[in-house]
């Protein structure tokens, strides 16, 4: 099953794990577009992504 983003609440350990969720997404889906239900989840997983650069680098949820 594909990687989706996590339940509200809860946060993935860091900006590595969410970015290997991101390929994983991207990866089962190569070669063609993203449906619009697909670019929901991605863009989902990018904003959790951000989220989890900045406490990295910031030790923050900015």
């Amino acid at each position: 099953m594909p990687p989706t983003p996590p339940p509200a609440g809860s946060v993935r350990p860091d900006a590595a794990t969410v970015n290997a969720a991101i390929r994983a997404f991207l990866r089962a889906r190569r070669g063609r577009a993203l449906s619009a239900a697909e670019r929901v989840v991605y863009e989902e997983l990018r904003a959790e992504w951000v989220a989890a650069a900045r406490r990295d680098r910031y030790g923050t949820a900015a």
